[in-house]
């Protein structure tokens, strides 16, 4: 991978203009084949289709790999890669190592569920690749800091897949409360609605022969194979995944450590159910209380009640001393005295804004610095969401050293802190 950097006739300014702005490829440059990025995609489903259609749009990528354990999953990415790029012509595999062990591929992207994150991306950082991974960042905490580690010591690139990040929306939230107009933050509130469906109760199957469940099951525990386990409603059960709260959380508590970047995490207070009409074990509703050290935090499942936020199916809501900013994806609503508006003028622009959270990757793929949504700022954005999923499957208040980053006394949290792997799969030990 390094050699090929170094072949690449890339230079820094080839796609950073002189004001500092991102410039955009043009598709009419030919870009020749030693110069393009190669691409492997693993996990190919809904997400991993939308990573093949973004990642071949750009003229100096080139697809040459899918993955998918499923094979009716694998047949259709190929068949719609060809419509959204009709040259490519991609290798396919059922088992990722295939792709590791390719000397030719320089960035993976991972789309699988949950708990295979961490361990494709440690073996991609291993192999020399880059990687565009989805979020959470992992399974477990113990994971994500095994993979920063290894990224490290690897010298690798990391991007999180929360495109969000990316749009002017948060730039402009993160611009104005830094500006301190709003006074001292004092409190933030992130809600997203809805939960885990319980899914009744179906009966173990017999796993199609297009699909090799035990892959699919990986380093987690051993189930029977029976649908709802697998595709689309996985994230419901907490041997894959956290449920609706895991899997919004980055999305929306981004806003907040763009913005603020909170510190000294120390209390954990989770309250919540799970549904009780089937075999999903996510919440159903879930409320954690977060103490920090200047400022408190609060999620809950159903909106706050603050002007607005009743319109919006996720968002964060800013408390500062002289005002309060209430946002979700792409709206604002600032309250500052008896004036309430979607801006404030007087706030300058002070923030790049981004090329395109791909393109942003890929930049830094070339540049070998580090993206907007690297894994040394998303390890410590996620970190909160890891530590309330352990206080809800405890049912209890946690105490949280901050600098030791674990629980104060407590082995029982301490040892949801990370998961044995089932054989014959192993984290690696940075």
């Amino acid at each position: 991978m390094k050699s090929k950097i170094n072949r690449r006739k890339f230079v820094k300014n080839s796609f950073i203009g002189l004001i500092g702005a991102p410039v955009l490829f043009n598709r009419g440059w030919s870009i020749a084949p030693s110069d393009k990025i190669r691409v492997a995609h693993v996990g190919v489903g809904n997400m991993g289709t939308s990573h093949m259609k973004w990642f071949s749009a750009f003229p100096d990528v080139e697809t040459v790999a899918l993955c998918d354990v499923d094979q009716v999953r694998l047949a259709e990415a190929r068949k719609k890669l060809s419509g959204f790029n009709p040259d490519a012509k991609p290798d396919v595999y059922t088992d990722f190592r295939h792709i590791i062990d390719r000397q030719d591929i320089d960035v993976v992207t991972c789309a699988t569920p949950d708990h295979w994150h961490a361990l494709i991306a440690i073996m991609a950082f291993e192999s020399g690749k880059d990687v565009y991974g989805e979020k959470p960042l992992s399974y477990s905490m113990k994971e994500g800091v095994m993979m920063k580690k290894a990224l490290e010591y690897h010298k690798r690139i990391f991007q999180l897949g929360t495109q969000i990040h990316a749009g002017e929306n948060y730039h402009r939230v993160a611009e104005i409360i830094q500006s301190g107009v709003l006074g001292n933050i004092h409190t933030v509130r992130l809600w997203k609605t809805g939960g885990s469906p319980g899914l009744g109760f179906p009966p173990d199957e017999t796993p199609p022969k297009t699909l090799d469940w035990l892959t699919w099951l990986g380093p987690a525990p051993y189930s029977n194979y029976t649908p709802v386990r697998c595709h689309r409603t996985f994230r419901h059960f907490y041997d894959y995944s956290g449920g609706v709260f895991a899997d919004f959380w980055c999305h929306i508590a981004d806003i907040m450590y763009m913005s603020i970047h909170p510190r000294g995490l120390y209390s954990i207070d989770t309250r919540g159910d799970i549904p009780h009409d089937g075999i999903a074990d996510t919440p159903k509703w879930i409320e954690v209380d977060f103490k920090f050290k200047d400022m408190d935090v609060y999620w809950t499942t159903e909106p706050p009640q603050v002007p607005g936020a009743d319109k919006m199916h996720i968002g964060a809501h800013f408390e500062g001393e002289h005002g309060t900013l209430t946002c979700d994806y792409n709206n604002r609503i600032i309250t500052v005295g008896e004036e309430t508006t979607d801006d404030i003028e007087d706030v300058p622009e002070t923030l790049t804004r981004s090329p395109g959270h791909q393109r942003n990757f890929l930049d830094s793929v070339k540049t070998r610095n580090q993206p907007e949504s690297n894994l040394k700022y998303v390890r410590e954005m996620t970190l909160p969401m890891y530590l309330a999923t352990i206080s809800f499957r405890l049912k209890r208040k946690l105490t949280w050293d901050s600098q030791k980053e674990q629980f104060v006394n407590d082995p029982a949290a301490n040892f949801l802190l990370s998961r044995k792997y089932r054989d014959p799969w192993s984290l690696p030990v940075y």
